[in-house]
C-alpha cells in the first residue's frame, strides 16, 4: 500500500502568534513539562525578585505553595511598572505577555545586574499557567491584573487603592494539559531557595507551603553568604582549615570566590553567573583557577617552597 502523499504549499506554513510558540513547544522555554521543567516555572518568576534583591531593592521574598496547587512568588522591589508603555497598551500586559520584554538587555534598562536577560520568563509562565494573576505595589498605587491560559483571556488592570509600600505579586496555576506532573516539591524548592539565599547574603527566602493539615515554612538567610555555603557543604566532612572568602571587582563585573580545603581527594566546584548555576563551568571557572595555581605558584617559588626544574 502507498504512502499518503503529503502536500507542502504555501497553505502548509503556520505562524503561531503571541504566546501559541510557547504553548506548542514548551521544552524550548523551560526544558521539559516534568517535574523539572514544572519548577522551573517558579524560578523564571523567583529570578525577577531576586534581581531586584540583586539591585538594592528589597531583602525579602516569599514563595508559597497554595492549597489549590497554585504557588505564589512575593517581593519587596520596586514594583513593576503599571503605567501605559510605548506599545499603547498597559505595561503589565506587555511583561506577561510579550516574549522578550524586559528591562534587562542594556545597562540603562533598570537593572544593574541581572540573571536573567531574555525577557521570556514571566511571559513564558503565563503561557504554561491555567492562570496567572499578578498584584503591584508601585509609586503609591496597588493594582491587579489577570490572565487565562496565556493571552487567551486578558483582564483589564484592576486599581486596589492606594498605599505606601512597593513589590510584586505573582500566583499561577500550572496548565495540567501541558505539565505531567503539577505537584511542586516542597524540599525541591527550598533546596534551590537555600543555594539563592546563600548567594544572596542577608537576603531572606521563605518557602510556605499551604497544601497540608498543617502550614509547613522554612526561611532561609545568611549573613556570611559563601562562608556559610561551604560550612553546609562540608558539615559532614574533616575540613582542614576555615573558610576563605574574597571579592574582587573590574569595571561593569563583580567576583566572589570562597574555598576550603577538606580530607577528600575529589574537588567540587560550585560556580555561578548571576546566580545562575553552571554545571559546565566555563570561561570563569577557568580563569579562577588559572589565577589560583599561578598565585599559589609564585608564593611557593619566592618563598623556597617550590624548585623550577
Amino acid at each position: 500500500m502507498a504512502a499518503k502523499t503529503m502536500n507542502y504549499d504555501d497553505s502548509s506554513i503556520q505562524i503561531l502568534k503571541g504566546l501559541d510558540a510557547v504553548r506548542k513547544r514548551p521544552g524550548m522555554y523551560i526544558g521539559s513539562t516534568d517535574s523539572h521543567g514544572l519548577h522551573h516555572l517558579i524560578w523564571e518568576i523567583v529570578d525577577n525578585a531576586v534581581d531586584e534583591a540583586l539591585n538594592g531593592y528589597g531583602k525579602k521574598i516569599t514563595i508559597t505553595l497554595e492549597a489549590d496547587g497554585s504557588c505564589t512568588v512575593e517581593d519587596e522591589g520596586r514594583g513593576m511598572p503599571i503605567g501605559k508603555h510605548a506599545s499603547g497598551v498597559n505595561t503589565l500586559q506587555v511583561i506577561f505577555t510579550v516574549l522578550h520584554a524586559g528591562g534587562k538587555f542594556t545597562s540603562e534598562g533598570g537593572y544593574r545586574t541581572a540573571g536573567g536577560l531574555h525577557g521570556v520568563g514571566a511571559s513564558v509562565v503565563n503561557a504554561l499557567s491555567e492562570w496567572l494573576t499578578v498584584e503591584v505595589a508601585h509609586e503609591g498605587k496597588l493594582v491587579r491584573m489577570r490572565f487565562e491560559h496565556g493571552d487567551k483571556k486578558i483582564y483589564p488592570l484592576e486599581e486596589l487603592g492606594k498605599t505606601n509600600k512597593t513589590g510584586s505579586k505573582v500566583t499561577f496555576k500550572p496548565d495540567k494539559k501541558i505539565f505531567t506532573t503539577t505537584d511542586f516539591k516542597f524540599d525541591t524548592v527550598c533546596e534551590r531557595a537555600r543555594e539563592e539565599a546563600f548567594l544572596l547574603s542577608g537576603i531572606s527566602i521563605s518557602v510556605i507551603d499551604k497544601r497540608g493539615k498543617k502550614e509547613v515554612r522554612e526561611t532561609f538567610c545568611y549573613d556570611d553568604g559563601l562562608k556559610s555555603f561551604l560550612e553546609y557543604l562540608h558539615e559532614d566532612r574533616n575540613v582542614l582549615m576555615a573558610p576563605v572568602k574574597f571579592s574582587g571587582e573590574s569595571q561593569t563585573i563583580k567576583v566572589d570566590v570562597a574555598f576550603q580545603y577538606t580530607d577528600d581527594y575529589q574537588e567540587n566546584t560550585y560556580s555561578f553567573v548571576n546566580l545562575v548555576r553552571t554545571l559546565d563551568g566555563g570561561t570563569h571557572e577557568v580563569g579562577y583557577k588559572t589565577a589560583f595555581t599561578k598565585a599559589v605558584n609564585d608564593y611557593a617559588r619566592k618563598y623556597g617552597l617550590l624548585k623550577d626544574k
